[in-house]
């Protein structure tokens, strides 16, 4: 996973309350569990005037042709609710999203962002729907910055740490690896019995 440092990217603006994971990815448009191949699904409910013949609307915000290759996805209050579908999270991070800022997150949904390297801020978006041009986003600093204003966000720590070091929840078990084998030493050796009797756990 491609760790988030900073980002400068136009935003686009999508700000609308309770935007749920059906919208931004119809089930219909999930055939299959893999990451890949969701992009082009992503709001195919919105984004094209026939989803089946991938007519695009030329009225919605992606297909305006200002906001080609936004990097910065700017949401209302309650964004991903709806069911904990993850493929959710995946067709924006195809599409090429590496952060959406809103006024509030599904907390499901702000989750699996952060497990797969897509910064969910809260912070309210119409002040920077309004900016000409590109904002600044330093994960660090934990601040979005357009000319010289400047927005503060909260993030906790462990949520930082994932997306700063590019950490899959696979990745940060990992990291413990040797603490997990000295366990299972000390496991083995006090309870050798159980390890014995388990055909499935002899090595």
């Amino acid at each position: 996973m491609r760790p988030f440092t900073t980002l400068r990217s136009k935003a686009v603006p999508l700000i609308q309350d309770n935007v749920d994971t059906d919208a931004i990815i119809p089930s219909r448009e999930m055939k299959s569990v893999s990451k890949d191949g969701l992009a082009d699904g992503l709001f195919a409910g919105w984004r094209y005037l026939d989803a089946a013949a991938r007519i695009p609307d030329p009225d919605f915000v992606l297909n305006k042709p200002q906001y080609d290759g936004a990097q910065i996805l700017l949401g209302g209050a309650n964004f991903g609710c709806g069911s904990s579908r993850e493929h959710a999270v995946w067709a924006l991070a195809e599409y090429g999203f590496r952060a959406v800022i809103a006024d509030g997150f599904s907390p499901i949904f702000r989750g699996n962002c952060v497990r797969n390297g897509l910064l969910p801020i809260v912070l309210d978006p119409r002040p920077l729907a309004g900016v000409d041009g590109e904002l600044d986003i330093d994960l660090a600093a934990q601040t979005v910055r357009a000319g010289d204003a400047i927005w503060h966000f909260d993030i906790d720590a462990e949520g930082k740490m994932m997306l700063a070091e590019g950490l899959d929840p696979i990745a940060l078990t990992l990291r413990l690896a040797a603490a997990i084998d000295a366990h299972e030493r000390a496991d083995r050796a006090a309870h050798a019995w159980a390890w014995n009797v388990l055909p499935e756990a002899r090595r």
